[in-house]
């Protein structure tokens, strides 16, 4: 039996600078569109790590998608079920569970529609995609639903 099929997209140059402006914004309580910083124990070292990241409300649950596939954070998640989102002095704790591909359709689609001007290009898919076209990449977009112990005002 063949391992799943991943993808993971590596962050390039200015994608680190983007990223480690976002961190910094967030840590000093600025949020560009309802980012916030993740931090999940790294599953090898144990210690913390942070990434930018852009939850998602979608029928009252939350989520974390992951653009770039199958991430370190993704896998850190995996291991650790919980992290933090933080933004400013303000951190919620969460549990998280991986959302089956079956039910990914409607959360991708209310992502790239908040998201694509972000992130849109890691999806490879055509501006205004049909079910079909999201149903076929979501195997390669982990996505979590997570529930956090007290509200960040995540739109």
């Amino acid at each position: 039996m063949s391992a799943p099929e991943t993808k993971y997209l590596r962050p390039r140059l200015h994608d680190r600078i983007f990223n480690a402006v976002m961190l910094a914004a967030q840590k000093v309580g600025i949020s560009f569109v309802g980012s916030r910083t993740l931090t999940v124990k790294g599953r090898k070292s144990g210690q913390p790590r942070t990434t930018p990241v852009n939850p998602l409300v979608v029928a009252g649950s939350t989520y974390l998608v992951a653009p770039r596939g199958t991430t370190n954070w993704v896998r850190n998640l995996r291991e650790a079920g919980e992290g933090e989102l933080t933004i400013g002095r303000r951190t919620s704790r969460f549990t998280a569970v991986e959302v089956p591909d079956h039910e990914k359709l409607p959360i991708l689609r209310t992502y790239l529609v908040k998201w694509a001007w972000e992130v849109g290009m890691f999806f490879d898919l055509p501006k205004n995609p049909t079910d079909d076209a999201i149903r076929t990449i979501a195997h390669l977009h982990p996505i979590f639903r997570i529930q956090l112990d007290k509200d960040l005002k995540i739109r």
